[in-house]
């Protein structure tokens, strides 16, 4: 019979990784199974993650978090979960032809980035050319010429809030259907933002990793563009054993980090809130502390 580990965990990234040492650390037996594709590793340099007062970059923290890990007797795999499946022993994570039971699951599984389909947008995010986080790095951008692409919904909130750090700020509306009401920009107005609104709006991205907006064919160049279309979380695997979610697909959990599926926990982007990596490492410290406290002890 294969083992049945005490947790899988389902993602290498900042979450995936903490979770693993803290169930390490308890002594119980943990694999963790990840397709080394972590959205972290998109990150130019982090500048609000404690303990770097010089910032540090995505691979470098998952450089560090994955050295840290390795003192640690953890089984890892090198795929992507597929499925999930639940049993009277607890689950079995599916990836290819391989099959891994547990007896309790931590999904950090993550976010996409919607509408990010533009070629070369790795580079561009690299270069600081274009940018997925105001609250991460709006810092960064003081008094730089900035974008914020977005359609209707949230428009305004995003563009208000980066009012915050540079006053030479555009807002291009990707329309859908109507334009801002007359209230929505005279608010912007007063603000002193500037509006594009075309439903002929996109991204164009040079091999090198610059970026401009072109608006009814018309190309503007800013220092940093924030395409703010949203993200889909990878909430798949959860959603397939009924698992609770809110309106965009982001995972609900308890205090402790379980979703409504007894056993499983969630911890990271893919669960509904502040999408930041401090969060993303507590939510994983909670969701192993509870899972050690709820398991038989192992004497």
């Amino acid at each position: 019979m294969p083992p049945v580990f005490d947790c899988l965990i389902i993602g290498g990234g900042p979450a995936g990784l903490t979770a693993a040492i803290y169930m390490a650390r308890f002594r119980r037996s943990v694999a963790l199974i990840d397709n080394g594709r972590s959205r972290a590793e998109l990150i130019p340099v982090s500048h609000n993650f404690p303990g770097f007062p010089d910032g540090v970059t995505g691979l470098s923290l998952l450089g560090r978090l994955n050295a840290q890990l390795s003192a640690y007797e953890v089984a890892r795999f090198d795929g992507l979960a597929d499925a999930l499946e639940r049993d009277a022993g607890g689950f079995a994570a599916c990836f290819g032809p391989e099959r891994v039971m547990g007896r309790t699951v931590i999904l950090t599984t993550g976010i996409t980035d919607a509408g990010m389909d533009t070629p070369n947008w790795a580079t561009a995010v690299s270069k600081g050319a274009l940018r997925l986080c105001p609250v991460c790095d709006a810092y960064e951008i003081i008094d730089k010429r900035v974008a914020i692409m977005a359609r209707t919904e949230g428009a305004m909130a995003h563009a208000l809030f980066l009012r915050t750090y540079t006053a030479d700020l555009t807002l291009i509306h990707v329309m859908e259907k109507d334009g801002l009401t007359t209230d929505q920009k005279n608010c912007l107005s007063e603000a002193g933002i500037g509006l594009l609104e075309s439903s002929q709006a996109a991204l164009k991205v040079s091999e090198t990793g610059e970026a401009a907006a072109v608006v009814d064919g018309q190309v503007h160049v800013f220092d940093s563009i924030y395409p703010m279309f949203g993200c889909r979380p990878r909430s798949g695997l959860a959603l397939a054993l009924g698992a609770d979610c809110d309106s965009a697909g982001n995972l609900v959990t308890d205090a402790y980090q379980q979703t409504s599926v007894p056993g499983l926990y969630a911890a990271g982007d893919v669960v509904s809130g502040l999408n930041q990596i401090s969060v993303a490492v507590g939510q994983a410290a909670v969701a192993a502390t509870h899972i050690n406290v709820e398991l038989p002890r192992r004497w």
